[in-house]
């Protein structure tokens, strides 16, 4: 087995839950690529030599013949390995440094268990849509795809204007402080803020939900992923900002906006012990009554 592992820092109280980790994966005689940057903070701070075949430094290094990556971090952390992975197809195993995530969900106490059920193959694979953002000036490159939403902002103080088509046919037409597109995954992120629903991993929709709407009866809503989203923010500001999940641009209001789901799925590993509906009543709370 291979696997490729990303991080970037954890705070002191991680370092026995590294060290394990690499044991746990010497021991299974995993052949190891870690992120460079990850292995100088690793040996930097904790003293650790950890155990590994190679070392990668950006996507090019990245082969198909790597079996897993272990993202190490938080959400955030997950959502930086996407690029990594995805022109090669390699499930992502989320690794929690800190409290639990909706992406990062396995937790440091289970490493010992999540990775015995790994190497006795008992799990399963989640394939996460995409979406994906198309601008004549091509914004973010190469990059120009979230995991979970992309977002319009103001950059000043009052409100923008936006206008929605779907399919090319007239939507609304949003007063607010922003806009979220959201795919079922993002339905537990930013979205879920500002009272959008959440929606199951493999719900074939995406959230269209406003920041702070200016009409109270403009309302989070949910359309299938077939469609064309195309945004046009009017010209009362020159500059607003647009966001793909943790990138984020400065442009002008000439910028037409067209977003629809990616060509291509993120491949995200469950434990069976482990799943959506676990990970939204652990970390929401669900059926927890404080008065008892």
């Amino acid at each position: 087995m291979k696997i490729t592992i990303y991080g970037k820092t954890f705070n002191p109280g991680f370092k026995p839950y590294i060290k394990e980790l690499f044991e746990k994966l010497h021991q299974n005689k995993v052949k190891v690529n870690v992120y460079k940057p990850f292995l100088e903070f690793i040996r930097k701070k904790t003293g650790i030599e950890p155990e590994h075949n190679d070392i990668f430094e950006n996507q090019d290094d990245i082969r198909d013949d790597i079996d897993f990556m272990i993202s190490i971090g938080g959400d955030g952390t997950f959502l930086e390995t996407i690029p990594f992975v995805r022109n090669h197809n390699i499930p992502i195993i989320g690794l929690n440094s800190g409290r639990l995530g909706f992406l990062a969900n396995i937790a440091k106490e289970e490493i010992s268990s999540a990775f015995k059920a790994i190497f006795e193959k008992e799990y399963k694979i989640e394939n996460r849509a995409l979406i994906k953002l198309d601008t004549k000036k091509s914004i973010f490159g190469d990059l120009n795809f979230a995991l979970n939403e992309i977002t319009i902002q103001k950059k000043e103080s009052s409100m923008i204007t936006i206008d929605a088509f779907l399919n090319d046919e007239f939507f609304n037409t949003y007063w607010t402080d922003g806009l979220i597109i959201s795919t079922p995954t993002g339905s537990t992120a930013y979205s879920l803020s500002v009272g959008g629903p959440i929606l199951l991993p493999d719900s074939s929709n995406f959230i269209i939900a406003p920041i702070a709407s200016h009409n109270l009866t403009v309302r989070p809503i949910v359309v299938p992923d077939s469609v064309v989203i195309t945004l046009k923010v009017r010209k009362r500001k020159e500059k607003f900002f647009v966001t793909a999940d943790n990138r984020t641009r400065l442009i002008d209001s000439s910028v037409k906006l067209k977003l629809y789901k990616a060509d291509f799925k993120l491949k995200m590993l469950q434990l069976p012990n482990n799943n959506f509906y676990t990970t939204i009543r652990n970390k929401l709370m669900w059926g927890v009554d404080k008065r008892n």
